[in-house]
């Protein structure tokens, strides 16, 4: 599947509208190597933020905007990131009536391509996609003393430190994954959110870093945090969401919770 994208090869960028670049992932794929079956253990949605969008209006003068779009995380596919660039960028040279026009037309082909609903918010002229620069809720566990040596993902670096049920929010910004074609680093931070007997800290850290050379689109990373978690620590409610570097003018930031719906788009110091 991966060998009909255009990910990993020289691609031409078109500059006419070109909707036949985009290209589908089926999510299933992923899933049956987690072993996640039907009904999935998580709902939730994957942000991308688009920083470099423009097109012409009717006159041919450029239009600059950015937009937000809202993939929900039980669509049958991804939209395989590199075609969505490739697709984005046709829009460059082409002419629209209007922003809401934009704003439809790539909802429809974006949709079309998931084979769900994608939702679409497009600012025209200086309307950043997120807001100003936060920071993830809770602790951050990055300055804990540990040691670090997985040579890959290693589940049993999780465990719960025992003591009563906690509710609360830890994120490190020391996640890092790669792309399973090309091998490009993708830096990110990560949020986990849960109520349940305390997860331990230290292993919790040790067991994101061990994804540091490991191969997996953003989405499956993601949820591969949720399923060990889940099954190394059972917590009774349980949030797993990053938030990823740019990469030619998109961030991917997957959310995926068995008691929340929604991502908060904020804005990170490295975004």
């Amino acid at each position: 599947m991966l060998a009909d994208t255009p990910l990993g090869r020289n691609t031409p960028f078109p500059d006419r509208y070109a909707p036949e670049v985009l290209c589908a992932l089926p999510r299933r794929e992923s899933c049956e190597a987690l072993g996640v079956r039907e009904p999935l253990p998580f709902r939730g949605e994957d942000v991308w933020n688009a920083w470099e969008l423009t097109w012409l209006d009717p006159r041919g003068k450029p239009v600059a905007a950015t937009a937000v779009f809202r993939v929900p995380a039980d669509s049958p596919n991804l939209v395989e990131s590199k075609s969505l660039k490739l697709y984005l960028n046709s829009l460059a040279m082409s002419r629209f009536g209007s922003a809401g026009e934009v704003a439809s037309i790539i909802a429809g082909d974006l949709s079309r391509t998931a084979a769900s609903t994608v939702g679409v918010d497009l600012r025209v002229g200086g309307g950043a996609p997120a807001g100003p620069f936060d920071d993830l809720p809770g602790d951050c566990i990055d300055g804990l003393e540990v040691e670090c040596d997985a040579g890959d993902v290693d589940a049993s670096l999780l465990a719960c430190a025992g003591g009563d049920e906690v509710g609360e929010e830890l994120h490190s910004h020391l996640l890092r994954s790669n792309c399973p074609v090309t091998g490009q680093p993708d830096m990110g931070s990560v949020l986990v959110r849960y109520r349940g007997t305390a997860i331990d800290r230290r292993g919790l850290l040790r067991y994101l870093v061990s994804y540091r050379r490991h191969c997996a689109f953003h989405e499956s990373c993601v949820e591969r945090i949720f399923i060990d978690l889940k099954a190394r620590c059972a917590p009774e409610q349980l949030t797993v969401y990053a938030r990823y570097h740019r990469r030619g003018g998109l961030d991917i930031n997957p959310f995926r919770s068995d008691f929340e719906d929604r991502a908060e788009n904020v804005r990170l110091w490295r975004q």
